[in-house]
């Protein structure tokens, strides 16, 4: 009888094993959370390589049609300064229509900005191409996307994630800007701007077919977090936005984090990811080559974020950037010199210097943000964001103007060096905040 008791529990035994069997090995493998990471990762790639193009079709399109620099600049300048002014705006979109449309939407607005490029005739067409439908487009694939992204779907590892996606635009850089470079030696500049096009449509059906908006859309908890229900979609998110900021510009603390992050835009994306190559075409270099040496400056971009991390965590946020703008300032300074047909050492140390320090003021900002700010320093931040693309707006714009005027760049790397100056003051001038909480406005530099 023991025996016969024994031998049928372990028939049961392995009649369950049997039947758990297909539950465990139908769970998947890679949490979903890493998948959505993996597309938003390709998705920004793919909108950013529209970012790749205009430093490269500046000459190329001056030759073709004969407008000014500082009509093609324009278009760029409103393309930025859109990307900017969109930005707080996108969460808010993508909580009131979900993550998924909006970035369907962007990447079809920049797909069509980029191919109905082709066929222009005017210059006011690059405006409405290149400067409304890529503009709003990339602005609503910025930091508030992969900030929307990794907030909803991971507990654990967001500080990884968050690198990670922001290392997708450098990364979009690094390969587009050689091969668009490559494509308009070779093929003219309609290729390139064909090619850029089918990179975000290409994403489209990889967005539709693998995004969610929300782990509980696939009966999912987040990545290292328990299950919540989805939530209701947001329809006072817009409003916050601009109530934060009316609140916020009445602090000093604001306009002096707006004003040095506005110069920050300008010595980078407005100056150099604009005018570096053409300049460095008038001194004679090859573009491919120009283009490959801004295409390293993504290397060395990610290394200096993630240092800049690590020391904002041990030092005074507003004297790492006092050093920061301080010594960019100093390398702009010194480019019109480095400037040659061929590339040489000194540029080389220029290139790795300058991308150390190009976007090494992120982190110390949002920590200003952070301090003064609060639970609202998210949204301030994209506000000052804004600011950031404002200023490169205009610097990409008044920089091709200058060129009109005098027939060379040497001019604006000068001014900014010396705007850099300004920012690292502004920087300095900033108070720290009462430990006792004193109202955000006493914060005043």
């Amino acid at each position: 009888m023991t025996q016969t008791t024994e031998s049928a529990a372990r028939d049961d035994d392995r009649r369950t094993a049997s039947a758990d069997a297909p539950r465990r090995s139908s769970r998947p493998r890679v949490h979903r959370a890493w998948i959505v990471a993996a597309v938003t990762f390709v998705t920004i790639i793919g909108g950013a390589a529209f970012n790749s193009l205009p430093g490269l079709l500046i000459n190329p399109l001056h030759e073709k049609f004969g407008w000014s620099f500082g009509e093609i600049s324009l278009a760029v300048s409103i393309d930025m300064a859109l990307y900017g002014l969109t930005a707080p705006f996108a969460a808010a979109l993508m909580d009131r229509f979900g993550i998924r449309r909006v970035v369907v939407v962007a990447l079809s607005a920049v797909a069509t900005g980029a191919l109905a490029s082709v066929w222009m005739t005017a210059s006011w067409q690059l405006m409405l191409y290149w400067g409304l439908l890529v503009g709003l487009g990339t602005g609503s694939m910025g930091m508030a996307f992969s900030a929307t992204v990794t907030n909803r779907w991971f507990v654990a590892r967001r500080g990884l994630v968050t690198g990670i996606l922001t290392a997708a635009g450098a990364s979009g850089q690094l390969v587009f800007l050689p091969l668009c470079a490559w494509i308009v030696d070779e093929h003219g500049w309609r290729p390139a701007s064909v090619t850029v096009a089918l990179a975000a449509l290409v994403v489209v059906p990889f967005v539709w077919l693998l995004m969610r908006d929300h782990p509980a859309d696939v009966g999912l908890a987040p990545y290292g977090g328990a299950y919540v229900e989805k939530p209701a979609p947001a329809t006072g998110a817009a409003s916050r936005t601009v109530r934060v900021l009316f609140e916020a510009a009445r602090t000093g603390p604001f306009w002096l984090l707006a004003g040095s992050f506005a110069i920050c835009g300008a010595s980078t994306n407005g100056l150099v990811g604009t005018h570096f190559v053409p300049s460095a075409m008038d001194h004679g270099m090859e573009i491919t080559a120009a283009a490959s040496l801004l295409a390293v400056i993504g290397i060395f971009d990610i290394i200096g974020t993630i240092f800049s991390g690590l020391l904002t965590d041990r030092f005074d946020a507003r004297r790492l950037l006092a050093v920061y703008y301080a010594l960019r300032g100093i390398s702009l300074l010194f480019l019109p010199m480095l400037l040659a047909p061929s590339v040489h050492p000194p540029m080389i140390f220029f290139i790795v210097f300058y991308g150390l320090d190009w976007v090494a003021t992120v982190p110390p900002t949002l920590a200003l943000c952070r301090e003064h700010y609060g639970e609202d320093s998210a949204i301030v931040f994209g506000w000052v964001l804004a600011s950031h693309q404002v200023g490169a707006a205009l610097v990409a714009f008044l920089g091709g103007v200058a060129r009109d005027v005098f027939g060379s760049y040497d001019v604006v790397w000068i001014a900014s060096g010396a705007l850099c100056a300004s920012a690292a003051l502004m920087a300095l001038v900033i108070r720290r905040k009462p430990a006792d909480g004193a109202p955000k406005g006493a914060a005043v530099g």
